[in-house]
């Protein structure tokens, strides 16, 4: 546990989110988000948009603004309606815990030539400083300033940087030089995110043998990633499967073997039976669960992990376990989390908790639990955070909380 504490300081920190005019987020802002982040709400709430925000800060970066953007239908699609002006997003993160706040604001809009960056910013206030944070980056439709070093400040020479194109993101195109240290930093942070959109479907597939680093985002690759734990990492993995037997009754034994035809083979192995099984019959939740496991206790994890809804085809009772394990993997990776499941939300902390709802206008709001009227005081008392949404006590995000509460009640006890 020590050793994770001591890496953390060492791994960048969003401490704020605002987004403008990103589908149903006309103007939403989440201030003094903790190392583990969970969203809540019933559907429509704009749970999917959130994650979609990260997912297509991270597609900028590793496709291009323009594909992200085509991709998602383009202003049509993505501006939220009745809306003008430009879709912004902010970043207040730290790249240590005793760092400097760093904003990184990013505005989009589009003309008749198709997508470009109206306003790209870096800024901070150095250590010790006073006065305005000042931008080390500024750009607009590709051309702008940049102060390189290690510790850019508002005396240092600005460099003016042309880029390629309107609709590229400078940070990306920078942090590849090695002369602009805080631009590397944030693009090596935001490149690294990983965005889990795990289906049993394509964990079951036969891939071809080879050994793979990390998940992907549909989890197609499980087997080549236990090959490449095997190889390389064998006691993590050792410890994954451990785990994944005290979750799986009579589980004893999985395993990814190479086929003659040079493909992995996911196999496995329930007591009594002296066969094991092909992943294709496994059940959904003991897949889902080990893919979860190599993504909490990956050896080299990313610096920000997204997972969506992590309760489909998992029994109730290992939720709020599987929710401790995502904050005891956030003391090294950022955690966020999009959920509907009051099992779930059980295993979670008043302020690692915020509720989204839909405002009179039909944009989307959010409010941290820790911040509703008398939700501390009934968890000094003992009061679960499911059990109080259930039961109506956020006043916000329940849908049809009279039909649902009795019958929760029954479940619970």
């Amino acid at each position: 546990m020590k050793a994770k504490k001591e890496l953390s300081r060492e791994t960048p920190r969003i401490e704020k989110l605002r987004v403008k005019n990103y589908r149903a987020l006309k103007e939403l802002e989440l201030s003094d988000l903790t190392p583990l982040s969970v969203f809540l709400g019933p559907n429509g709430s704009g749970k999917s948009t959130l994650f979609d925000v990260f997912a297509f800060l991270s597609e900028c970066f590793s496709i291009g603004l323009r594909k992200a953007w085509d991709k998602r239908g383009r202003f049509k699609e993505l501006r939220t309606r009745n809306s003008e002006g430009p879709i912004e997003f902010e970043l207040k993160y730290r790249e240590k815990t005793d760092s400097p706040i760093i904003t990184y604001q990013l505005k989009i809009n589009e003309n008749q030539k198709g997508v470009f960056v109206e306003s790209e910013k870096l800024l901070w206030r150095r250590k010790g400083s006073i006065g305005k944070p000042f931008a080390f980056l500024d750009f607009s439709k590709g051309k702008g300033t940049v102060i390189s070093g290690e510790f850019p400040d508002s005396e240092d020479e600005k460099i003016n940087e042309s880029l390629d194109s309107p609709d590229m993101i400078a940070v990306n195109t920078l942090g590849q030089l090695s002369k602009n240290s805080r631009v590397i930093a944030l693009r090596r942070f935001i490149t690294s995110w990983y965005l889990s959109y795990l289906t049993t479907d394509h964990i079951r597939g036969i891939p071809e043998a080879g050994a793979q680093e990390r998940l992907s985002a549909t989890g197609d690759n499980l087997p080549n990633v236990m090959q490449y734990l095997k190889e390389n990492h064998p006691d993590r993995l050792e410890k994954i499967l451990n785990i994944l037997s005290r979750r799986v009754p009579r589980l004893e034994k999985v395993e990814a073997d190479i086929m003659q035809d040079g493909r992995l083979l996911l196999q496995i192995k329930d007591a009594p039976f002296d066969k094991p099984i092909l992943s294709k019959f496994a059940s959904d939740g003991t897949l889902k669960m080990l893919a979860y496991l190599i993504i909490l206790y990956d050896p080299e994890p990313p610096q920000l992990i997204g997972i969506e809804e992590p309760e489909n085809h998992l029994h109730p009772s290992l939720l709020p376990i599987l929710a401790e394990e995502c904050r005891a993997s956030a003391e090294i990776s950022q955690l966020m989390v999009t959920t509907h499941s009051p099992f779930f939300v059980n295993g979670l902390k008043s302020n690692e908790l915020w509720i989204l709802y839909r405002d009179n206008n039909g944009y989307t709001q959010a409010k941290r639990a820790d911040q509703i009227k008398g939700i501390k005081e009934f968890m000094e008392e003992g009061a679960q955070l499911g059990q109080l949404w259930i039961e109506g006590h956020f006043g916000i995000g329940d849908p049809l909380v009279s039909e649902f509460s009795k019958n929760f009640k029954k479940v619970i006890r």
